[in-house]
């Protein structure tokens, strides 16, 4: 079988949503009347902490899909002034986070156990106004939420192979700027991080064989596997990760916006930076090139994601082990396109309703667990009771 990305089409029940005239649909998703909707129409489980767990209805994958989501519209009412990634959340916050994604992981790996049968992934993206402010929405989807999706490979296996150039695959080989011109540097920085539970991955042996993804990325195995996600030690190294990596991105752009400038404020690993980045040839011919294109080129320089943009992700790979992996987040949006996969939403009520009844199923098992483990309390809607 031919290896390549896959283009599968989602079906999903067309949302009455009425969307404020003069507001693009992306301005309104995030904001606060939405999340009013997707409470009362999607939401499954709610808690002190402000995290809700609720039902994609516009999803990636119908086998099994969820989000939760950090609502801080209401307490934090400036859209940049939210918290857009793990780093910065209150403590106590990810304390119940981690322990959330710890029990749905370990679901979806109980219920989908066969690798060769289904893809299990888990993940976030930033959501920070990190593209152009002239773009439209950049405001209103401040709101950090992770993805936790679970895909048929037979299916995937039958769907058509995507263009290859299509801008939403995060091709780390083709389009990212740190593989394409860094990739030594950017791995020797990540090997310098104090990991014990993250193994380094051989080159390759985290790839999909069916889609040939992730492509070019640093990827870590889980020592352990699910049971290690069980260990406070495993989310202090995921975390560790995502600084490592926010510390190279805000490092090499601040070299890119101004020659020779001094270590950004707040840097996690500053003598790891100081050694690895900043006196190092490479790191910093990258940067004269990209700074020179942007003073040449307006539209280029406009495109530039100067805060640090990125998707992380916890997959299971074609042998059964637990890989994390992280990108650049300068292409694509969809966490499923790190892996290979592109979705294609199609409007088809009666598709999703011959899906819904096992995916609901799911999640209000997935929410029992919660409840038990004191994560939260169910939430009623139309579809379901709140316990």
């Amino acid at each position: 079988m031919q290896s390549g990305p896959r283009e599968i089409v989602t079906p999903f029940r067309p949302i009455p949503l009425d969307v404020p005239e003069g507001m693009k649909p992306n301005e309104f998703f995030n904001s606060t009347e939405n999340l009013n909707d997707l409470v009362h129409n999607n939401g499954l489980l709610a808690n002190p902490e402000g995290l809700i767990l609720y039902r994609k209805a516009l999803g990636h994958s119908n086998v099994f899909d969820a989000s939760i989501i950090y609502n801080t519209s209401q307490s934090i009412l400036d859209p940049l002034g939210r918290p857009v990634r793990r780093t910065q959340v209150p403590e106590p916050v990810k304390n119940v986070w981690n322990r959330m994604n710890q029990i749905i992981i370990e679901f979806m790996l109980e219920k989908y156990p066969d690798p060769a049968a289904h893809l299990v992934l888990a993940g976030e993206a930033s959501l920070d106004a990190t593209w152009p402010l002239t773009s439209p929405g950049v405001p209103s989807i401040r709101m950090l939420h992770n993805h936790f999706i679970v895909f048929d490979k037979p299916a995937l296996a039958a769907a058509p192979l995507a263009d290859t150039n299509n801008p939403n695959l995060t091709d780390g080989g083709q389009h990212s700027l740190f593989q394409a011109h860094m990739r030594e540097v950017y791995r020797n920085f990540f090997d310098g991080l104090d990991l014990k539970i993250l193994k380094p991955c051989e080159s390759g042996a985290c790839r999909l064989a069916l889609t040939g993804y992730p492509q070019g990325l640093p990827s870590w195995g889980v020592l352990g596997g699910a049971a290690a996600l069980r260990e406070v030690q495993f989310w202090r190294e995921y975390d560790i990760i995502l600084k490592g990596f926010i510390d190279f991105y805000r490092t090499f752009f601040t070299q890119v916006s101004t020659r020779n400038a001094p270590l950004p404020r707040d840097i996690h690993f500053p003598a790891l930076v100081e050694e690895k980045l900043l006196f190092n040839n490479d790191f910093l011919t990258a940067a004269k090139m990209v700074r020179d294109r942007c003073i040449h080129d307006a539209k280029y320089a406009n495109a530039i994601r100067w805060q640090p943009a990125f998707k992380q992700l916890i997959y299971r790979n074609d042998q059964g082990q637990l890989i994390v992996t992280i990108s650049q987040n300068s292409i694509g949006n969809a966490i499923t396109e790190l892996l290979g996969v592109v979705v294609k939403r199609t409007p088809d009520a009666d598709a999703y309703g011959r899906a819904e009844p096992a995916l609901i199923e799911q999640l209000l098992e997935v929410r029992r667990r919660l409840v038990e483990a004191d994560l939260g309390e169910g939430i009623a809607t139309a579809q379901w009771a709140a316990a």
